[in-house]
């Protein structure tokens, strides 16, 4: 699993090549440093963005079905040379956004129960495809997917986080007014005349592309616990939604400090870092909600 190591000078045996390149936070080159900071921090932001609408909409295990996706994509990737990982993910987890909201409406089940069928068929075909994957492709590949590998992230993938952000953020500006609406209450927000299906499947493809894109901070296992958690940690201490949409993504950016500098720190694994952080943010909000000391009152 990615770690950030500090690198350390032997005595009597000078490194010129080191001394040349500037250095920041424990010892780590900067061109090592800046995109995996950058990288987490955006990630931490379009990931609890996106989590606010998958909260409120009832979707939890959304994230589940899309990371899976992903990663099941990203393994096709590895298995067949010819194909980019990357876009085998987004490709992987589009498709099965789109496939959710018909399936939701044909069979007339809960889409948490079409969710939690999606996953499952979605990790045994990623274990399927790393299975078939080339020998040399297995080892750090197939880590990568299952546990993320953040310290690979380049500046080109930094770019895109930030493209996707971008184009988030004026999205729920555009639309803000809708989006909220649909959050609040969907009947009513279709009686009023708002499309509700075009937004839902706004929000199911805007999710896939986002788990797609970062997978890497903390891999297919636990990209989803990034998406919910600070959401989720945001709804405890709010009522107002439009809060929320503030509260969320500093609460992920947080996230994404916090267990970036605890990597740094304790030499752990990155991904797996960030999620610790973002749980102990979301039980510590858990510990302070007004809204759990106000259902203890009117129990008592």
């Amino acid at each position: 699993m990615p770690r950030l190591r500090r690198t350390r000078k032997r005595r009597g045996h000078p490194d010129h090549c080191t001394r040349s390149v500037p250095l920041i936070m424990f010892g780590i080159p900067t061109h090592i440093v800046l995109p995996t900071l950058l990288g987490s921090l955006l990630g931490g932001l379009i990931c609890s963005l996106m989590g606010v609408c998958v909260v409120r909409m009832n979707l939890s295990s959304l994230g589940f079905a899309m990371s899976h996706a992903a990663f099941a994509g990203a393994a096709l990737g590895l298995a067949v040379s010819v194909l980019d990982p990357l876009w085998m993910a987004i490709l992987f987890a589009v498709a099965t956004a789109a496939m959710l909201g018909p399936l939701s409406e044909v069979s007339r089940l809960e889409p948490n129960t079409i969710v939690g069928a999606t996953f499952p068929v979605m990790m045994a075909l990623g274990l399927i495809f790393i299975n078939l994957a080339p020998s040399a492709s297995v080892g750090s590949g197939a880590l990568s997917l299952l546990w993320g590998s953040v310290l690979g992230i380049t500046m080109a993938d930094v770019l895109k986080l930030g493209v996707l952000a971008f184009v988030m953020v004026v999205l729920f500006i555009g639309f803000g007014k809708e989006l909220l609406a649909i959050l609040l209450d969907r009947k009513l927000a279709a009686a009023s005349g708002i499309h509700v299906r075009v937004y839902y499947y706004l929000v199911l493809f805007l999710t896939a592309v986002t788990v797609a894109l970062a997978l890497r901070i903390t891999g297919g296992l636990l990209i989803y616990a990034l998406m919910i958690l600070p959401a989720s940690a945001a709804y405890q201490l709010l009522y107002d939604i439009k809060k929320v949409f503030f509260l969320a993504p500093l609460l992920g950016v947080l996230s994404a400090l916090g267990g970036f500098l605890l990597s740094l720190a304790a030499d752990l694994p990155i991904g797996a870092s960030i999620v610790l952080t973002a749980a102990a943010i979301f039980f510590a909000c858990v510990g302070l909600s007004p809204k759990r000391r106000r259902r203890q009152q009117r129990a008592d």
